[in-house]
């Protein structure tokens, strides 16, 4: 459940809608599964082609690309292979396509670009969606990272077809599809089709941040972009690139950060505790520093540092965003004690940020805490 001020803006009825920007691969041969299980961050399924959500990092641990792939049939030949969903904006990460081929080598593995083949449409608010929903459970570690933890014996969590996939990512984000470009999904034809806009109110709800807005190549951490609480990473499996420092973190670093869903408005109002949306916000760019002061009595004069760190305002509209937030920041303005604003326009207006933690984000049982 979303604070009440913001259940306006839910979408309650089954809704499909465009995801744009979104640039696909396909991946096929006989070694395809192999190849792809020693580059991506999740543990590819072996015994047949199943859908699933991951991301390529650096040799550093940095994220270059979040992902899905899809398994896919060729409407020709008849072959299974892969389809994989990306960002593709220009960024500092090598482009997909050269970054996969470096790795092929003598693999039995064929990469081409199919984007002008395919688009990538979103449907969630039904039954059908929901059907699939079961009860999390989590693994914990000490460091703070989270992970789901799947039924072994039961269904797949990210689901079985081709061109599909369940949006596992958070409770509530319904699924994924590929369709012919120009084409709609056969959802279209009972559902609200809706605009991409739809689709980014409904992720930025749902505290989910995708691509390179929100996930900036070659800068994000992989758990403080949540890809962890995601089932974006395999932390037992074997080498993949970028394993190294991400496992050590896992197992001996702290999270500091995390990408939380937000409340944007005037310093003066508190829309968390109220009914009301906030009004006649405007447009804010990406990459914004959120810079966290501490909250003081008008008769307290007293000197005190600003608190270290700032945050980063990432995806946003019609007043509610993602931002990449120090848990100690968050902390302080759950209880009171610090203010987390930023700067925008020309006239340098300031504007304040409310996070909040999403109903279906994990919490840690006091005995682990």
């Amino acid at each position: 459940m979303v604070p009440a001020a913001l259940r306006a803006l839910v979408r309650n009825v089954p809704t499909v809608a465009p995801v744009p920007r979104r640039s696909v691969l396909s991946v096929t041969g006989s070694q395809a599964t192999e190849f792809l299980n020693g580059i991506l961050s999740s543990t590819v399924p072996q015994h047949s082609k199943l859908p699933f959500f991951s991301s390529f990092l650096h040799a550093q641990g940095r994220v270059m690309y979040d992902v899905f792939v899809y398994s896919h049939t060729d409407p020709v030949k008849g072959d299974k292979g892969y389809l994989i969903e990306y960002d593709s904006q220009p960024s500092e990460a090598t482009p997909l396509i050269p970054l996969i081929k470096r790795y092929i080598l003598r693999s039995k593995v064929k990469v081409r670009d199919v984007t002008e083949e395919y688009d990538i449409w979103s449907a969630w608010g039904s039954e059908k969606e929901r059907s699939w929903e079961t009860e999390r459970n989590w693994s914990w570690a000490r460091s703070g990272a989270v992970e789901p933890v799947w039924d072994p014996e039961g269904e797949w969590p990210w689901g079985t077809e081709d061109d599909v996939i369940r949006d596992r990512r958070a409770v509530g984000m319904g699924k994924r599809m590929v369709v012919r470009k120009g084409d709609r999904p056969q959802e279209a034809s009972g559902y609200d089709v809706a605009s991409s806009d739809a689709y980014l109110l409904h992720r930025i709800l749902h505290g989910v941040p995708e691509g390179a807005t929100d996930v900036v190549p070659m800068q994000a951490f992989p758990m403080d972009s949540n890809l962890d609480v995601m089932g974006g990473l395999d932390f037992r499996k074997g080498c993949y690139v970028g394993q190294e420092l991400t496992v050590r973190t896992y197992h001996t670093g702290v999270i500091r950060k995390r990408i939380l869903p937000i409340v944007i408005h005037s310093p003066e109002e508190n829309p968390l505790e109220s009914d009301t949306l906030p009004q006649n916000i405007p447009s804010f760019k990406s990459d914004v520093d959120i810079r966290a002061s501490i909250i003081r009595a008008p008769e307290d004069d007293r000197p005190t540092p600003r608190p270290r760190g700032t945050g980063k305002l990432l995806s946003s509209t019609q007043g509610v965003g993602l931002a990449l937030l120090r848990l100690e920041h968050v902390e302080g303005a759950k209880s009171g004690d610090l203010r987390l604003e930023f700067e925008a326009g020309e006239e340098k207006k300031k504007w304040a940020v409310s996070p909040w933690w999403p109903d279906w984000w994990p919490r840690q049982p006091e005995e682990q805490i």
